[in-house]
């Protein structure tokens, strides 16, 4: 009874394991045919430039006429060597077969060239560019190795992530403006500002996270209408009012703290006011959140 009891919770793991696999294989096949539809549909025939390493591609193809599949591949091998000394094995592993294919894609593919309008290149080229990056880090790899690079900096600096990236950018532009023209390399900025966009909401999702600081005399009412109809766990910290019309600050209250995603902002407005709509209310974004009762948005 007990080895039988084993070999249903080891086929429920192996179940799992290969459900988790499957998943991020096909997380990373949409996001190659993704970014080859961006790159092959509207970069390619337009002439326009990304940010990053596929950046760095696309402007070494225009100076040197090598084939984007083969600088894809070469440039990107220094960082996913990073990727594997600084996070793993199975990242890095990832990350290349995803390059690889996103090389093959480019070479054996045909997708068809959408549009010779410059603004729609450079939004809709990054956005589809964007969502297959998204997509790959989704399926636990990615398709450009400055993430890499950025998050190995950042470890070592005072910089943070997006600041080693934005830096990294604004030094490809200003190669390109000086190597092309000064209008590739404006809308290759849009092509990176759409792109990154689209990272940020396949990777994060819409529902950012919102932190919410309450100030209200009636706190102790809000405090139950945000437990028990709103669900949402709170901290409260002992505060005193700073301003009185006697000048002295002596009166105590209770400053209630949550999290929420942005879009239940509006409707914990909505109940607080109802209560006090006199209340003093703080948002802060919250870039990440870890423990509590915060419903997690998985990343795979």
């Amino acid at each position: 009874m007990h080895s039988q009891a084993t070999r249903i919770r080891r086929f429920k793991v192996r179940k799992a394991l290969w459900q988790r696999i499957a998943k991020e294989v096909l997380y990373l096949i949409a996001g190659i045919f993704s970014a080859g539809f961006g790159l092959k549909g509207f970069l390619l025939p337009g002439h326009f430039l990304d940010g990053g390493v596929t950046g760095i591609s696309l402007l070494l193809r225009f100076v040197t006429g090598y084939p984007l599949s083969l600088l894809l591949v070469i440039i990107n091998i220094p960082f996913v060597l990073m990727g594997y000394r600084q996070i793993s094995r199975t990242f890095a592993i990832k990350s290349i077969l995803g390059i690889i294919g996103l090389a093959i894609c480019i070479e054996l593919v045909h997708f068809p060239v959408v549009t010779s309008d410059k603004l729609l290149i450079a939004v809709f080229g990054g956005f589809f560019i964007g969502a297959g990056t998204g997509l790959a880090m989704r399926g636990g790899g990615v398709l450009d190795g400055t993430e890499i690079l950025s998050v190995f900096v950042s470890r070592h600096t005072v910089f943070t992530v997006g600041d080693i990236i934005a830096v990294l950018n604004v030094c490809i532009f200003s190669v390109a403006a000086f190597v092309i023209n000064v209008e590739t390399a404006l809308y290759a900025m849009l092509t990176y500002l759409s792109a990154s966009k689209t990272v940020d909401y396949l990777v994060n999702g819409i529902e950012e996270y919102v932190g919410v600081m309450i100030i209200s005399d009636h706190s102790e009412i809000i405090r139950r209408v945000l437990i028990h109809k709103l669900g949402k766990g709170i901290t409260i910290y002992k505060g005193r009012k700073g301003m009185t019309r006697s000048g002295q600050s002596t009166q105590e209250l209770d400053i209630i703290y949550t999290v929420v995603t942005r879009l239940e902002v509006q409707r914990l407005n909505n109940e607080i006011l109802q209560i006090d709509d006199k209340a003093f209310i703080v948002q802060t974004p919250v870039i990440d959140t870890k423990g509590g009762m915060i419903r997690r948005r998985p990343l795979h």
